[in-house]
């Protein structure tokens, strides 16, 4: 509690400062431990320090309560979830007022402060006086989210292809948001996990492959269902099942999406990505005229290029994606709806629509592997950085960039990525091939010339 005391008054004063106008600040929780008591402590030190709150009593994704805070033209907004991560931790996340993350600069003002405020200095207000002075309302965000979540998909061609999908809420946030958007657009749907676990089932919310087991289970099982459907704990990332129950990766997925997105919708403009997400959207792209946006990794810098309206779509392979006209914030739901939307209107598997795909603008796979690196070789594995090879797995490199980590272009369009992890002992290896067996061969060398920092 003292912890959430400091950080949102610290929010608190950031938004005083920096944001003079607006209807106050959105104040949510998703489905962890306490999340409703952290959520009223955060409320009542912002009415506190005389900035009134919205207050959303039920929980709610992350994506959702950007759309309120653009919706109700508010301050920003503060949501106490961890996202993915697992079941012990909790967080809070602070949209700002333009409806995206907060970006680094704001962050870094924020943490400032609340690393120079004491817990017990830090007034409050509680929920009756805060309402009898107008600091304090209930908010309830989901139809108006719901209806602007529609508006981006074509409900209609869900309803002609009838539809049948397996949802997994993971336990979390998106429970009567992922299944009634798709239920509104004509689907038959099949939902698992969608009552309330703080402990998440014994695992991290995150809807990665090795966490979807039961939902793997059930569309495998069931010939009839066309896809399994899944969101993390707070709703802003998505996991996607292929009819057969085989997991599409991240990347794929937003390859995907952009190509039929833009055949289907017309759309014109740029695209953005992360540094560690595919290039197979730049061929996507180059196919379709569209320019590409490069960012460093974190959505907060997608999230701008989609206010600022460059891009069509923003993507990053951790599971993140939005589009234009929508909140600058990624958005499981509406991942989960498009992909639905695109298999009923291609009326093909997502195995069949990828392979299409790669006879149209090539093979691009990707993986990510986390590199054990003590922070005592950190140092020499920058100093390695500093002189970069000459080739990996016989492939040259042709261009070496440093927009976030060492991104080595190689010839004939493979390349790697090497960032060392802010929170773990660990290197982040990013690598894309251009098939299985030159994936194989980069990433060990890829491995193989990180370790060496190690033995130096």
């Amino acid at each position: 509690m003292a912890n959430v005391r400091v950080v949102t008054r610290a929010i608190a004063e950031h938004v005083q400062q920096t944001v003079p106008e607006g209807r106050g600040v959105v104040v949510g929780h998703d489905t962890r431990f306490l999340g409703e008591r952290f959520a009223r402590v955060a409320a009542e030190v912002l009415a506190g320090a005389g900035v009134s709150v919205q207050v959303i009593t039920e929980p709610v994704p992350t994506p959702t309560l950007a759309f309120a805070v653009l919706n109700q033209r508010a301050r920003g907004g503060v949501n106490i979830t961890a996202s993915h991560n697992p079941p012990e931790w909790s967080g809070l996340k602070f949209s700002a007022a333009w409806g995206g993350p907060a970006l680094p600069e704001e962050t870094r003002a924020i943490e400032a402060r609340a690393n120079g405020l004491d817990p017990g200095a830090c007034a409050v207000l509680e929920e009756a006086d805060a309402r009898r002075r107008g600091l304090w309302e209930d908010l309830d965000p989901k139809a108006s989210y719901l209806e602007g979540v529609l508006a981006k998909a074509r409900p209609d061609l869900i309803q002609q292809a009838r539809l049948q999908v397996a949802a997994d809420p993971f336990y979390g946030a998106t429970r009567g948001y992922l299944d009634e958007a798709l239920r509104r657009c004509g689907a038959r749907v099949t939902v698992i996990r969608n009552w309330r676990d703080p402990y998440f089932g014994g695992s991290a919310p995150d809807p990665s492959e090795a966490n979807l087991g039961e939902l793997r289970a059930l569309v495998a099982g069931q010939p009839e269902l066309a896809l399994g459907l899944a969101t993390d704990g707070d709703g802003d990332r998505f996991g996607i099942l292929d009819r057969d129950g085989s997991y599409i990766e991240a990347n794929q997925v937003l390859a995907l999406l952009l190509d039929y997105l833009v055949r289907s919708r017309g759309l014109q403009g740029g695209v953005a990505r992360s540094v560690a997400t595919t290039h197979l959207i730049d061929a996507v792209a180059r196919r379709h005229g569209l320019k590409v946006y490069e960012t460093p990794v974190g959505f907060k810098y997608l999230g701008e290029q989609i206010a600022r309206g460059q891009v069509v779509m923003a993507g990053e392979e951790s599971c993140g994606f939005s589009m234009q006209g929508h909140v600058p914030e990624k958005d499981g739901v509406l991942a989960c709806l498009l992909v639905a939307e695109m298999v009923a209107a291609e009326g093909q598997s997502l195995r069949a629509l990828l392979a299409r795909l790669y006879d149209e603008v090539g093979v691009r796979v990707t993986r990510r592997v986390d590199v054990p690196l003590p922070a005592r070789d950190r140092e020499r594995l920058q100093q390695r950085l500093q002189a970069p090879p000459q080739a990996f797995a016989g492939l040259p490199v042709q261009e070496v960039t440093e927009l976030d980590g060492r991104k080595f272009l190689l010839e004939g369009g493979a390349w790697l990525l090497v960032r060392p992890s802010g929170t773990e002992p660990v290197v982040r290896l990013y690598v894309e091939g251009r098939s299985p067996a030159e994936l194989d061969r980069l990433v060990q060398a890829g491995q193989e010339w990180i370790g060496a920092a190690a033995q130096r």
